[in-house]
């Protein structure tokens, strides 16, 4: 039975690619359930089906069997103006690529989420402002994303999920290009807005040290969830 305090609930998710011979299952039937202001690593090797399991309960893809809910509602009966709204209002998301758009300033990057929502001129420029400056990037604002190091980009990813005062942040590898110092930092701010903001974080990563500052670690292999490592480690 799910959790009134769950915010995602995945029971026997599986996922599949192609056909015939050239079919891989990525998911075999995999459950989850994630509490609000919770952090999770979701950790495996390459392969093991982890990125799928985050596009899936990010509502990026759907599954193909299973039953997955986001605050105790179906999301196969979701409608698609509903399913938009989670994705653009409610969750934000931090990729390893970072997704930017490389000509258009920061600022207009960090509040893309905010036009797409309908919301006026001023009002995106003043909340995106607000939040770059959250972020020690309000001198940056006007500088095009190409202008920014590897850790001021993601750190425009993170205003930009954050723009929404969303309720999820799915992290994707979110240090996986950025040397140790600056993946440091970067770690630290996700951490902080769990800790000090409630904000749920689910991160997909094979890094031993940043899943173990998650609250809890899921370990998949070969799309099954796997019995955690003895050590309590994850295997890289």
């Amino acid at each position: 039975m799910t959790s009134q305090s769950s915010v995602l609930s995945a029971t026997g998710i599986r996922k599949s690619y192609g056909r015939g011979d050239g079919r891989f299952d990525a998911l075999k039937g995999v459950s989850l359930e994630i509490a609000r202001g919770e952090s999770v690593a979701i950790v495996g090797k390459s392969g093991s089906g982890k990125s799928t399991l985050m596009h899936l309960l990010a509502l990026l893809d759907k599954p193909d069997g299973g039953v997955l809910l986001v605050e105790g509602a179906d999301a196969a009966k979701l409608r698609t103006k509903e399913l938009n709204r989670l994705r653009n209002a409610d969750f934000g998301f931090v990729f390893q690529q970072f997704f930017l758009i490389p000509n258009a300033s920061v600022l207009e990057n960090v509040v893309l989420p905010l036009k797409i929502a309908g919301v006026s001129a001023r009002e995106s420029k003043r909340r995106g402002m607000e939040v770059l400056e959250q972020l020690e990037l309000a001198d940056k604002a006007r500088n095009k994303a190409t202008d920014l190091s590897g850790g001021q980009k993601q750190r425009a990813v993170i205003a930009r999920a954050l723009i929404n005062d969303p309720t999820v942040i799915f992290a994707d590898e979110p240090t996986g290009n950025l040397d140790t110092v600056t993946g440091a930092l970067v770690e630290d701010i996700l951490f902080s807005l769990n800790k000090e903001r409630g904000i749920t974080l689910v991160i997909v990563t094979h890094d031993v040290e940043l899943a173990a500052r998650c609250d809890r670690q899921f370990f998949l292999r070969d799309g099954l969830e796997e019995v955690a490592p003895a050590s309590g480690k994850a295997t890289t």
